[in-house]
């Protein structure tokens, strides 16, 4: 094929992305380069390779004007699969339905979507290996863009390929799909070069001419085949022009806008229709032109140059055809060619491009245009499409002439533009919106949101006053919102800066009585207000019925977007910081479970997190690795940002220094001030405070814990204690651990949990002697083994050895250090393991080795996949509470069986796993 001289290289790597995806390996590629590299040519060869040699191809094309249109392009690479939805569970069936608009339903989350998809995908591949095509991928609206990236990041062992080609905008990188692999297209060398103009040219070209267009057109295959065409004879037969210092692209569309400009004047105008009518209908086109007066023939002389072809559909000749056209024309002439669109387009089958068309159409403002947007607003948002929603929206607000209107709607489009993740847009909305006149409800919203947009943007020490003068405003207001920000501000200021919490918590005093029967988030604002304000033995019992109420809302009342599936983050820490873990346990499981049952992938690895945290804290490391896994494999399939404090922490507990230490410095680089009290530099610290107590470097865990101990954030602040007197006392300072000693004791007493009072037995012990410290030793050893909190009990058995070996007891402390070795082992604590082996080498005894398990050999999500099968569960089953596709899980279970030296569920099933 003449127009792929010189693509070799490529055409090989499309060839073994095909392989792979034939042989049960899926993949994407992103084939990227500007304007007429030959993009779409690569497509097509894809197309056409993929097509002869078994694969069924489904393709998507992105247009400029579609990218309002939230799942557009989804919808049109999935259109032709649909007959094969039955097949996938019913939450995914409903997320597709909504998203496509062929049913009704709560706004499906986004990533729910992209699981549909992968699994439609893979279903359809079932019967043969499938290729997807898209075509002016950056053209693709926001939603779909974000879909199919999550798809392509979850790709495993489905027989899918994905291939984007996307065009560069020259401008920073701002990829739809970034991470995933890439094939950058230059410019054709000389020699194809020449090879290519020769093909377009029939005449024989000067060798000057010729070697001016070659250097002209940068190796640009489209430039090649059109700047001929826009050159006059005279000039091919050895004429120049003058210099154009224009990019490749700009040359090609001008050339394009030029050879439109010298068709008649009806023909312009039918252009400009077809180039403003995203959807390439013809039956909307002749509708548009007939409005307008204009007579189909009018389409023979764009036909005739080449740049548009009519019959069923409208096709230009190249995407630069369309934009050269749609740009070259007047605002007036834009104006009527979507005015007549508008009226072609028909109200019920498509009301929002209608709709959006009529808005383009107005000069000034309209409030009949507006109002119609703001409906295809709530319509896009119905299908989950946030971005589009906002774009509608804004215009709406354009196009408002009530200042009162315009307001309302400029500030929905900036809570829309905020939802989106576009803050610096729905800061400049904030503006337009303040500049009107506003009631006291929509003042605060205002505040509130800009508050919010400052913390995602800044994390800025004002932030908690922003939201609670926001909050005082909505006083008098709704009860409910003013009492949600003021616990909005609480949870800000634990974040930000904990010693801000006391001062904001007392400002959180003027929350007005709640409207109705105290909700659960009610209650945790008292009870988080009361802690703050009157200290732990006044306020851990009211913060106590608020977790249990959490923990015991019933099932109608837990639904996504409700009560616990917004506070559960917060209620779970605090469930943590008055030393819980029955109550931490399960509401960091409830939190997971709401997120997946949701098949909320943006919230899901937060969720995850949390609970691994809970299960680092009780020494099921094992666990907590398989969930850190599956939190960090999501959050990279969605985009997300990395969680690195669970991960800090987990290397931490494991005695991995070198990764800790890593991850510690990896999350402090994205801290805007690693000196301040924000919440990840203080896990950060703790991490390190237990880790070098496991070490046995306490000089380092001391100034580590100290660092932590300076955080107001109710779970490190209280978690924290026991390590800083333990390094302390170690260290040579039994001043400090006094003081933190009696700060920890008041906390305990008031919690009154086996973990709680376990723990400062065991502080306790460490800072006592005789007798004395014997009777504490045990008590921490009998409340702490009373808990989850397996490896804290392994650590009291460890430091009651350590003491009695120091008294000369050597048996008694043979006992102990011997069980805090196993434990340790057991669990995966490895550090404090070694520590106890050198302690029982010390007494004369030589520590057991650990014996090697075959489940060591598993990844960690390989262990979590054997887990799952264990209890019975389906590889569709398992597909589903882990987003994978079954194809994917079957793919694993071949692994893990082999690596077992197994060949049966049932003999999965009968292993010991940790």
């Amino acid at each position: 094929m003449s127009h792929l001289l010189g693509r070799r290289a490529e055409r090989e790597s499309i060839d073994h992305l095909l392989t792979q995806a034939r042989a049960g390996r899926s993949g994407a590629l992103v084939v990227r380069g500007e304007a007429g590299i030959g993009k779409t040519a690569l497509v097509e060869q894809a197309f056409d390779t993929a097509a002869s040699s078994g694969f069924r191809v489904e393709s998507a094309v992105g247009v400029a004007a579609e990218t309002l249109f939230a799942f557009a392009g989804l919808h049109q690479l999935c259109g032709p699969l649909l007959s094969r939805l039955d097949a996938l569970p019913d939450p995914q069936q409903a997320a597709l339905g909504v998203a496509f608009g062929s049913r009704s339903g709560p706004p499906p989350d986004r990533f729910l979507v992209g699981l549909a998809t992968l699994s439609l995908l893979a279903e359809v591949a079932e019967e043969r290996p499938l290729l997807c095509l898209v075509d002016d991928a950056q053209w693709l609206d926001e939603a779909s863009a974000k879909v199919l990236a999550f798809v392509a990041r979850r790709l495993s062992a489905e027989r899918v390929a994905l291939l984007f080609a996307l065009r560069d905008s020259g401008e920073a990188d701002n990829s739809p799909f970034p991470g995933l692999p890439e094939l950058r297209l230059e410019g054709l060398g000389e020699a194809d070069a020449q090879g290519l103009l020769a093909a377009a040219v029939p005449t024989r070209l000067d060798d000057a001419v010729r070697d001016r267009i070659v250097a002209e057109a940068r190796g640009n295959p489209l430039a090649l085949l059109e700047l001929p065409r826009s050159t006059r004879a005279v000039h091919l037969a050895g004429g120049f022009e003058p210099p154009d210092a224009l990019s490749v692209p700009r040359r090609v569309e001008d050339s394009f806008r030029r050879r439109s400009a010298s068709l008649p004047a009806e023909t312009q105008l039918l252009m400009l229709v077809a180039a403003a009518e995203p959807t390439g209908d013809a039956a909307v086109l002749w509708r548009a032109a007939s409005h307008l007066g204009i007579a189909p023939e009018a389409a023979a002389p764009a036909e005739a140059s080449g740049l548009l072809e009519i019959d069923t559909r409208v096709r230009f000749r190249h995407p630069l055809v369309r934009s050269a056209v749609y740009q070259g024309s007047t605002p007036p002439d834009r104006r009527r060619a979507h005015a007549a669109l508008a009226v072609a387009t028909d109200a019920h089958a498509d009301p929002d491009r209608r709709a959006w068309h009529q808005g383009q159409a107005v000069l000034g403002t309209d409030e009949e245009a507006a109002a119609d947007l703001e409906g295809s607003a709530h319509r896009a948002r119905a299908r989950g499409g946030i971005a589009a929603s906002a774009a509608f929206l804004q215009r709406a607000a354009e196009l408002t002439p009530s200042p009162v209107v315009r307001a309302r709607r400029a500030l929905d489009a900036a809570t829309t533009l905020h939802e989106a993740g576009a803050f610096e847009a729905a800061l400049e909305l904030l503006t337009v919106a303040a500049a009107q006149p506003l009631d006291e409800l929509a003042r605060a919203r205002l505040q509130l949101l800009r508050a919010t947009i400052a913390f995602h943007l800044t994390r800025g020490n004002e932030v908690p006053d922003l939201m609670l003068e926001a909050a005082r405003t909505f006083a008098p207001l709704d009860a409910s919102l003013s009492r949600d920000t003021y616990l909005d501000a609480i949870d800000v200021a634990l974040i930000t800066d904990g010693r801000d919490t006391v001062r904001v918590a007392a400002a959180a005093r003027e929350a007005p009585e709640p409207a109705t029967s105290p909700r659960p988030s009610d209650q945790l604002l008292d009870g988080l207000v009361t802690i703050f304000t009157a200290g732990y033995a006044a306020g851990a019992p009211t913060l106590r019925r608020a977790l249990q109420a959490f923990r015991d809302e019933s099932d109608t009342a837990r639904t996504p977007g409700g009560q616990s599936d917004r506070w559960l983050w917060l209620a779970g820490r605090c469930a943590v910081g008055i030393l819980d873990d029955e109550l931490a346990h399960v509401l960091a499981s409830r939190h997971v479970n709401l997120a997946r049952e949701a098949g909320a992938l943006a919230t899901l690895p937060a969720a995850l997190s949390s609970m691994a945290n809970v299960l680092i804290l009780s020494g099921e490391l094992a666990r907590a690795g398989e969930l850190a896994a599956e939190s960090a494999a999501i959050t990279e399939a969605t985009g997300g940002v990395p969680l690195l404090h669970t991960l800090v922490a987990l290397a931490a507990w494991r005695g991995d220094q070198a990764t800790a230490v890593h991850l510690n410095q990896e999350m402090l680089r994205c801290v805007a001030d690693p000196d301040s009290s924000d919440t990840e530099v203080a896990v950060g610290q703790y991490a390190m405070s237990v880790l070098h107590n496991g070490m046995g470097n306490y000089a380092q865990a001391l100034a580590a814990a100290g660092r932590a101990d300076e955080t107001g954030e109710l779970g490190l602040s209280n978690i924290g204690p026991p390590e800083l007197i333990e390094a302390s006392m170690r260290a040579g300072h039994p001043d400090i651990a006094a003081s933190a000693l009696e700060r920890f004791d008041a906390l305990a007493t008031a919690c009154n949990t086996s973990w709680a009072l376990g723990l400062v037995a065991r502080c306790r012990a460490l800072t006592s002697a005789g007798p004395i410290a014997e009777d504490h030793y045990r008590e921490a050893i009998e409340r702490l083994s009373q808990s989850r909190m397996i490896g804290e009990t392994a650590r009291a058995h460890l430091v009651y050895g350590e003491w009695l070996r120091r008294e000369g007891r050597r048996q008694d402390a043979r006992e102990q250090l011997r069980t805090a070795h196993q434990q340790l082992s057991d669990i995966g604590i490895e550090a404090f393991a070694e520590r106890a082996a050198r302690e029982l080498r010390a007494t004369g005894e030589r520590p057991r080795k650990p014996t090697a398990q075959p489940t060591d050999a598993l990844t960690a999500q390989e262990l979590h996949i054997a887990r799952l099968v264990a209890t019975g569960a389906t590889s569709r089953e398992v597909a589903e509470h882990l987003f994978l596709s079954p194809r994917t899980i079957e793919a694993h279970l071949r692994n893990i069986f082999r690596k077992l030296d197994i060949t049966s569920r049932r003999q999965l099933r009968e292993l010991q796993l940790p």
